[in-house]
């Protein structure tokens, strides 16, 4: 007997790719649980699978930053309850330090699709009963027919696990240019900030205030003292953007509207920017 739950939830996290760099991601997780029928002729009562799965992928994953345990290209230490890490990309390095909660380490030479459901699977299975002999995910974007963006960030005013400094999002985005659906707008701003780590100007910081990390001059040192701890990041400077707002999808939504009205103040503007899958903010210029 095979149960199964579509669009159980979605992981929003950042990864280190060897070529990429930092980028953000979005997965949708659909579940399925092979096995037989307990006491009460069910596989699994869904209610205990949205409970058990989803709660132990928001710990293990999602709002984190997956690394490459397996990769040459990562360096990792553990420094008490801090993670201090630096990973060798094609587009420059990338040094983390933050509390250990906001890292998960992958015994893989490569992030993506197949080794974080690998992961899932063998980390989950062993918390539901004996009568589930099989946990299969299937892990997938959103399917889009326009333009999207990968971006990392962290907002260090939140009460939650968005205030760790490396997580990130897969983003659709619709721009409006005087109510009509404007397909250059929204193609250049993807390709502005794909594989984008966006950075709030107040977070940036000299090398010489940091404590855990070193930086080259090609490179952008945010820091900041969160509720989970001490967070700190060196990125090179052509991996970033620096925004002059926190940013939440709100004012992101914003910087782009006021951007664009900059550029062009005759015309009116709609930004419909997502954080993720099916959610976001819209602003107006």
């Amino acid at each position: 007997m095979i149960l199964f739950v579509r669009d159980l939830t979605v992981i929003d996290f950042s990864y280190l790719c060897a070529e990429r760099g930092m980028l953000g991601e979005s997965y949708i997780v659909d579940v399925e649980l092979h096995g037989n029928l307990d006491a009460t002729s069910m596989v699994l009562d869904f209610s205990r699978v949205k409970k058990i799965i989803k709660q132990a992928i928001d710990q293990l994953v999602d709002h984190k930053l997956a690394v490459p345990a397996n990769a040459t290209a990562l360096t990792l230490q553990q420094h008490a309850e801090q993670v201090v890490l630096q990973f060798t990309s094609a587009r420059g390095l990338i040094s983390m330090a933050a509390p250990s909660q906001a890292v998960v380490s992958i015994a893989t030479s490569q992030i993506n699709e197949h080794s974080v459901t690998e992961f899932l699977q063998q980390q989950i299975k062993p918390l539901l009963p004996d009568n589930v002999a099989q946990l299969v995910f299937t892990l997938r974007p959103e399917q889009s027919t326009g333009f999207y963006y990968h971006y990392s960030h962290g907002l260090k005013k939140h009460d939650g696990n968005c205030q760790r400094i490396a997580h990130g999002h897969r983003s659709t985005i619709q721009i409006y240019t005087d109510n009509m659906l404007s397909p250059r707008l929204n193609k250049y701003w993807c390709e502005r900030w794909q594989d984008i780590y966006l950075g709030t100007e107040a977070d940036l910081c000299a090398e010489s205030e940091l404590s855990y990390l070193q930086a080259s001059v090609d490179d952008h040192c945010f820091r900041y003292q969160a509720a989970q701890g001490w967070f700190e990041l060196c990125i090179p400077k052509a991996h970033c953007e620096i925004v002059p707002c926190d940013t939440t999808v709100e004012c992101l939504a914003e910087y782009i509207a006021t951007q664009l009205k900059q550029q062009d103040d005759m015309k009116n503007y709609k930004v419909v920017a997502y954080e993720g899958v099916a959610k976001g903010a819209i602003a107006y210029s």
